[in-house]
C-alpha cells in the first residue's frame, strides 16, 4: 500500500473555485449569465433584475439605511437584492471569493426579527449589506492570502473589524477576490485566476482589494472591506470609478485578518472602506470607531471619529489650502490623468476661500528605494517557501515587487535596521518640508496611477499611492471623469513624451485611450498623518463647490 499522493496546487486552487461554484449555485440554480468576450460590463446586470431589485441595489447605503429603519424594507428583501446582483457581478467580471448566502440570510431574518419585536434597529448599520475582501476573518472560510498552500488553513472566529459591523447591525455577505500574496496592483491569484474590470473587461480592476472594487461599480455591494499597505484600497476605487479611503495605520483593527507576511513591521497596512457613495467613507468610520475599538487592541489609537475641523468649512467662511502635485518626476502621468488634474485645479482656483499652490515632487526617487527594500526585506525568500509548498508559480506581478525589483534582496540585520532608519528620517524630513514650505497648506492633491485602469498585466508603479504608505498619511480617491480617446491621446514629438526611465517608457508604451475606452479617471487626496476627518472634510468641501464627478462612471 503505497501513500497517497498530495494533491496538486491546481487541484488544491480547483477547490477552493468549487466551494465558491457550489455557493453561487445554491444560492441563484438558475440564474444564467451568458458571458462577455469584449466591452463594458456595467449594463448587463439590470436586465436579468427586477425593477425593484435595481432600486435597490442602486440605492447608496445612506438611502437604504434610511429604508430599513422606517420598515419600508427589510433586511431580508435587500440582503437577496444584493446577493443576487453579486452572483451577476461575479459572472461578469470573477469578483466573488465566496458567496456566504446561508450566513447573510439567517443574519437578516434575525434583524427582521429584532425589528418587528423592538420597533427598532439593532445598531446604526442595520440591514445593510457589507461585502468583505476574501482575507478579513470570516469564521469558517479559508485563510489562504491569495496563497494556494494555505487554503486549508481556516478562520477559527471573525476578525475584530467583523465583529464591529456586527454589533452595528450590519450583514457580511460576500467575500471578494485578490491577487497572489496580497502584493500586487491587479487581482490575479492562481486561486480565483484574474478579475477584470467592469468598465471594459481587457483593462484590471487594480488591486489587492480588486475584487471589492469590481463588485462596487457594478453595484453589487453599497459598502465594502479593503486593506492597503501599498495602493491596495486606492488603485481598485481608482481603476473601477469609486470611492477608497486609506486611513492612518492603527485606526481600524486589523486583528483576525489573513496574514501571511508580518514584514517585521517595516511598512504597515491598514483597513478600510469603499463604496460607490461618498457618504459611506464617513458612514464607515464613524461606526467603527464609535465602538472605541482601542479598548480591545491596544495597538490602535485612542482617537474617536471627531468632528470635520470648521477652519475648513467654506460655507461657514473657512479657508481650504490645497498643494497639487502634478507629477511625482518619475513616471509621468498620461494625459486622462493630467486633463483631470488640471480641470479639477481650473475650477478650485475660481472658488472663494479656496487656495491652490504647486507642490513640488520631495525625494520621490529616495522613498521608492527605500519601499523597495521594505515591502520585501528577505528578498522574497519566505513568500518562495510558500509557494514552493504547493508548487505553484509565482505570477510576474508578485515576483516584482517581492524579488526582482531594483533594491529588493534578502537584506542582513545591519542593513534592516538602516533601512528602517532611513525611512523614519524620510518622515520626518517629509513633515519638516511640508511645514516650512507650506506651512498653511490643508491636502495634496496627486494622481493615484500615471494612468486610468491599465491594460491587464502591465501594472507595475506603485509610486503615486505607496509613498503615502511610507508616510502613513491618509489617503482619499474619488472619480473625476472618463478617458476620452480624442482628447487624451500621447503625441509623439511634443516634448512632454520622452520617457524618463524604463518604467516611464514602460507606462508610454503600454497606453492606448482607444484600447482602455470607458475607464474612470480618479485623482487622490492625500492630509498629513492622523488627519483623516481632515481629509474626508476636504474632499467634501470640493466635490461640493466644483461639481465633482464631472462624469458619472458607473452610468450604464
Amino acid at each position: 500500500m503505497t501513500d497517497k499522493e498530495p494533491p496538486s496546487w491546481q487541484e488544491l486552487a480547483q477547490q477552493v473555485r468549487a466551494r465558491r461554484d457550489k455557493s453561487i449555485e445554491e444560492f441563484a440554480p438558475d440564474l444564467s449569465i451568458p458571458p462577455i468576450s469584449s466591452g463594458r460590463a456595467i449594463p448587463i446586470p439590470r436586465h436579468h433584475l427586477t425593477s425593484a431589485e435595481i432600486a435597490i441595489t442602486e440605492s447608496s447605503a445612506q438611502g437604504l439605511l434610511t429604508s430599513l429603519s422606517q420598515g419600508v424594507l427589510s433586511a431580508t428583501t435587500v440582503t437577496k437584492a444584493f446577493l443576487k446582483r453579486a452572483v451577476i457581478a461575479h459572472k461578469l467580471v470573477n469578483c466573488v471569493h465566496e458567496l456566504l448566502s446561508e450566513r447573510a440570510l439567517a443574519r437578516a431574518e434575525e434583524l427582521d426579527d429584532f425589528f418587528a419585536r423592538n420597533k427598532g434597529t439593532m445598531g446604526p448599520l442595520h440591514g445593510l449589506p457589507v461585502s468583505l475582501k476574501a482575507h478579513a476573518g470570516v469564521k469558517g472560510g479559508d485563510a489562504s492570502a491569495g496563497i494556494v498552500a494555505r487554503v486549508e488553513i481556516k478562520f477559527q472566529d471573525d476578525a475584530d473589524l467583523v465583529k464591529i459591523l456586527l454589533s452595528a447591525g450590519a450583514v457580511p455577505y460576500v467575500r471578494t477576490t485578490e491577487p497572489q500574496a496580497l502584493m500586487m496592483l491587479e487581482t490575479h491569484s492562481n486561486i480565483t485566476e484574474v478579475t477584470v474590470n467592469p468598465h471594459n473587461i481587457a483593462l484590471t480592476p487594480g488591486g489587492s482589494s480588486g475584487g471589492e472594487a469590481a463588485l462596487q461599480a457594478l453595484y453589487g455591494s453599497p459598502l465594502g472591506v479593503g486593506t492597503d499597505i501599498g495602493g491596495s484600497i486606492r488603485s481598485p476605487a481608482a481603476n473601477c470609478g469609486i470611492y477608497g479611503f486609506k486611513p492612518t495605520t492603527f485606526r481600524i483593527p486589523l486583528s483576525g485578518f489573513a496574514s501571511w507576511n508580518p514584514r517585521l513591521g517595516t511598512i504597515k497596512g491598514t483597513a478600510g472602506p469603499l463604496t460607490p457613495w461618498f457618504e459611506g467613507i464617513d458612514m464607515f468610520m464613524k461606526t467603527v470607531l464609535d465602538t472605541e475599538p482601542w479598548h480591545r487592541d491596544p495597538n490602535l489609537h485612542p482617537i474617536p471619529w471627531r468632528n470635520p475641523p470648521g477652519s475648513i468649512d467654506l460655507e461657514k467662511g473657512g479657508r481650504l489650502r490645497v498643494g497639487v502635485l502634478w507629477d511625482d518626476q518619475i513616471v509621468r502621468p498620461l494625459p486622462p490623468v493630467a486633463r483631470a488634474i488640471t480641470e479639477v485645479v481650473e475650477r478650485l482656483k475660481l472658488v472663494p476661500g479656496v487656495e491652490v499652490t504647486d507642490w513640488k515632487p520631495y525625494r520621490h526617487d529616495e522613498a521608492m528605494e527605500i519601499l523597495n527594500g521594505l515591502y520585501s526585506p528577505d528578498g522574497g525568500k519566505l513568500l518562495e517557501s510558500l509557494l514552493d509548498a504547493s508548487g505553484e508559480p509565482m505570477l510576474p506581478l508578485v515576483a516584482w515587487p517581492m524579488r526582482d525589483a531594483p533594491g529588493v534582496k534578502k537584506h542582513s540585520a545591519s542593513e534592516l535596521l538602516e533601512l528602517l532608519r532611513r525611512r523614519d528620517t524620510f518622515r520626518y524630513d517629509y513633515l519638516q518640508e511640508w511645514n516650512t514650505v507650506a506651512p498653511d497648506m490643508d491636502v495634496i492633491l496627486c494622481p493615484c496611477h500615471p494612468s486610468p485602469a491599465p491594460l491587464l498585466e502591465t501594472s507595475y508603479y506603485w509610486g503615486y499611492t505607496s509613498i503615502w504608505n511610507l508616510l502613513d498619511y491618509p489617503g482619499i480617491v474619488f472619480p473625476v471623469t472618463r478617458i476620452d480617446a480624442e482628447r487624451d491621446v500621447l503625441v509623439p514629438g511634443t516634448g512632454n513624451d520622452e520617457p524618463r526611465n524604463e518604467m516611464d517608457r514602460w507606462y508610454q508604451e503600454h497606453y492606448d485611450p482607444v484600447a482602455q475606452k470607458s475607464a474612470p479617471v480618479c485623482l487622490q487626496l492625500v492630509a498629513k498623518r492622523l488627519e483623516d476627518e481632515k481629509v474626508v472634510q476636504a474632499l467634501r468641501q470640493i466635490k461640493k463647490t466644483v461639481g465633482l464627478p464631472f462624469v458619472n462612471c458607473l452610468e450604464g
